[in-house]
């Protein structure tokens, strides 16, 4: 697998998903994991050999691959 840049998979919005970014350029806006794949897919990567941990591939922020959308404060908003 040949890595073009590194992967970023930004903060969730408030609207849900989370955008990602790949040498500066938009992929777009993932809702789950199997959509950050088929991003990173359409980017030229292998799915087969992509790890979602693996750091030196992907940038996490705002939560690891387990965070899809933004958390309620504890009031619920």
């Amino acid at each position: 697998m040949s890595v073009p840049a590194r992967v970023v998979v930004h903060p969730p919005r408030a609207t849900g998903g989370r955008r990602v970014s790949a040498g500066g350029e938009d992929l777009g806006v993932a809702r789950s994991p199997v959509e950050l794949i088929e991003f990173l897919r359409r980017a030229g990567l292998d799915p087969d050999e992509v790890l979602l941990e693996d750091p030196t591939l992907i940038e996490w922020r705002g939560g690891g691959p387990e965070v899809w959308t933004t958390q309620p404060d504890i009031n619920g908003r």
